[in-house]
């Protein structure tokens, strides 16, 4: 049996491969997205930073939004010789790790909106997906197989606010009566 090469996906970077390899990455508020095709067994991996598409004129880096690393992604498969109507998707990221943003508005919530509304328009199916939540992930992705191993980190600062919410609860509040006079 042919041993795996291992290979890490940074932030803005895409792989794909027909041999088998382990496709790395760690994500917060990232997005990633891990395509396989059935037939030819190709698969590949993103790691999306933003989504849409980049000024140009001022990032030089377009992999790292959402449209241009998927795009690049699927065209390296076909190049390798996939199909489109055999492959099948799996996404993983968007947690929300920066408190100052809404839920609903957090970058985490965006690029995964982006990455769903991107693979409903391809017809791409989403076979398995492990998003949102307040935690890191790191993802390792088999070319050959499309199997996934996943580790959840817990985010440090949900962290802090979770012992600092259990440290208030063991002590009572105490209620001052509108007659005290506080100085």
């Amino acid at each position: 049996m042919k041993v795996r090469e291992k290979i890490h996906i940074n932030i803005g970077e895409y792989y794909a491969s027909s041999e088998p390899a382990t496709l790395y990455t760690t994500l917060g508020s990232c997005v990633a997205v891990c395509f396989f095709e059935k037939k030819a067994r190709i698969g590949g991996m993103n790691h999306i930073l933003l989504p849409g598409t980049p000024d140009l004129k001022t990032y030089n880096d377009s992999a790292r939004f959402g449209i241009n690393a998927v795009e690049l992604l699927l065209n390296r498969i076909f190049s390798l010789g996939g199909k489109k109507q055999n492959l099948i998707a799996k996404i993983f990221g968007g947690a929300h790790l920066l408190p100052d943003f809404s839920i609903k508005d957090s970058p985490g919530r965006k690029n995964i909106e982006f990455v769903e509304s991107f693979l409903r328009i391809e017809s791409i199916p989403i076979i398995s997906r492990h998003t949102g939540g307040t935690f890191t992930r790191t993802i390792y992705f088999h070319t050959d197989t499309s199997e996934i191993y996943l580790k959840k980190i817990r985010s440090s600062f949900f962290k802090t606010f979770s012992k600092e919410e259990e440290f208030l609860n063991k002590y009572p509040t105490q209620i001052i009566k509108p007659d005290t006079t506080i100085f």
